[in-house]
């Protein structure tokens, strides 16, 4: 009896999956995504070198960008980009940062994990402040860099992102190194960590600050959560007063409805909302809030928001 046709197809299916079947299951099962985040630009070759250690560490690996338009040496911008996306990247995944104006200086070069088992790697400088504080340190290492270097680096005293932290973030993530073997623990409590002003309630009146712009459309977000808002009763639609300061000196001050999307006000029109961080923002439709009331962010930039009595 002649083989079906079917059974043909059938049998030439199962030899050609058969290899990728083999692979598959030969392949490591902890590995980890690499995410990078520098204040280098891609102008020049710098991104382009600590992606290069990685591949040359795993060529396998997957590496993915945060950002690289981090402002020159604003730690604490990148405290809150970290503190933006990290939660969205899976359990195990290796961040590597450097925005770092102290690099080969005795600030130390750690690896920090979370308590769900994220790590970021960096100098201890006050870039992990956010993390920290949020997402709790499971434990805390610093790295030792007579074993864990690029090899031919010693006398390199001014990249430790490719030298170090691309290296190890590396190293880390495609399991050629274990947690354990960064270097030696150091008390969870000690990671270095920015000052500022916590979102509280005094009264009728909440206080923060404004962490970071919306830097394409100049929305302006707080670091007030919806949980602390909501203590206000304000509903869809009421008004609600917002006052910018910056170093105690008034910038801004508005009186704007609260809204749950951008098309809640006619354009041109500001007002307040939560943003994808549930944390309160202002905004005008269409516009940019930021430019045009001369508004940054920073750890000395203040808000203060009331509701406005019917």
């Amino acid at each position: 009896m002649k083989p079906s046709k079917l059974l043909i197809s059938l049998c030439l299916a199962a030899a050609l999956a058969g290899p990728a079947l083999s692979h598959a299951a030969d392949a490591p099962a902890n590995k980890h995504a690499l995410v990078l985040m520098t204040d280098f630009g891609t102008s020049d070759g710098a991104v382009s070198a600590m992606r290069g250690v990685a591949f040359g560490v795993d060529p396998n690996l997957s590496v993915s960008d945060l950002t690289h338009n981090i402002p020159d040496y604003d730690i604490w911008l990148g405290a809150y980009r970290l503190y933006q996306t990290a939660n969205y990247w899976p359990t195990g995944s290796v961040f590597v940062n450097v925005i770092d104006p102290g690099v080969g200086t005795q600030r130390k070069s750690v690896v920090l994990k979370t308590r769900e088992g994220r790590y970021f790697v960096g100098p201890d400088n006050g870039l992990f402040t956010l993390i920290a504080e949020r997402d709790g340190v499971a434990e805390l290492r610093e790295i030792d860099e007579k074993v864990n270097r690029l090899a031919g680096s010693s006398e390199s005293y001014t990249f430790h992102g490719r030298d170090v932290y691309a290296y190890v973030g590396a190293r880390l993530a495609s399991g050629a190194i274990t947690f354990e073997q960064v270097g030696p623990v150091l008390p969870s409590e000690s990671v270095v960590k920015i000052p500022y002003q916590k979102a509280i309630r005094s009264g009728d009146v909440i206080k923060g600050i404004i962490p970071v712009l919306d830097v394409k459309y100049g929305n302006v977000w707080t670091n007030i959560p919806k949980s602390l808002f909501d203590e206000l009763n304000i509903g869809l639609h009421d008004k609600v007063q917002v006052r910018i300061l910056h170093k105690g000196k008034l910038i801004n001050k508005v009186v704007a409805p609260f809204e749950h999307t951008f098309g809640g006000v006619e354009k041109g029109k500001p007002l307040v909302y939560l943003n994808s961080l549930l944390d309160v923002a202002v905004a005008i439709s269409q516009g940019n809030y930021a430019a045009k009331h001369k508004i940054d962010s920073g750890v000395d930039w203040e808000v203060e928001i009331t509701k406005v009595s019917k």
